[in-house]
């Protein structure tokens, strides 16, 4: 091989290497937007003041840990929620209505779990989504850094995603 046809080469190299990368940024695709994809699509009408929550360092011998977030509908009609699903087969969630009363648990879709639901919010209401996280879920295996996504769908499609993050210790 010519050293022209060695500069040519490592040149297109290059080029192709920017190109994929510069797609990659413009897309906003980072590590945790790859794994909670399922947010891909429009944003909801619906809005929350905290979306992720970090427990920090929790221990597998205390079991399962929750997360209330607050949401409403600041919109002037009523939105309905059709789906809500967590990333994981460890984490479920439930919808609390302002009497108190509960549906659910949602979970990740495709595990036999419940992702479906019709529930309407009237304007200028708001919901609390309880999250619980099962650090036993994976068994030893699930030791270390997680980040969990809770995606919640309106009948438009648009989604509100949450997010739990913790340090699973033993």
């Amino acid at each position: 091989m010519t050293t022209k046809t060695l500069i040519i080469t490592i040149l297109v190299f290059l080029v192709l290497s920017g190109l994929f990368i510069w797609g990659y940024v413009q897309n906003g695709n980072t590590p945790a937007t790859v794994q909670g994809a399922s947010n891909a699509g429009t944003k909801s009408t619906l809005a929350a003041p905290l979306t992720v929550y970090d427990f920090g360092t929790i221990s597998m011998k205390n079991g399962d840990v929750s997360k209330d977030f607050i949401f409403a509908n600041p919109s002037r009609q009523s939105i309905i929620i059709r789906g809500l699903e967590t990333s994981c087969m460890c984490t479920s969630a439930f919808l609390v209505k302002a009497n108190g009363s509960s549906d659910g648990p949602f979970s990740m879709p495709g595990m036999g779990g419940r992702t479906a639901t019709n529930e309407t919010i009237k304007a200028g209401e708001g919901r609390t989504l309880r999250v619980v996280y099962n650090p036993n879920a994976h068994g030893p295996a699930g030791v270390g850094q997680i980040d969990r996504f809770i995606t919640i769908t309106d009948e438009t499609g648009g989604k509100l995603q949450f997010e739990i993050k913790a340090l699973v210790t033993p």
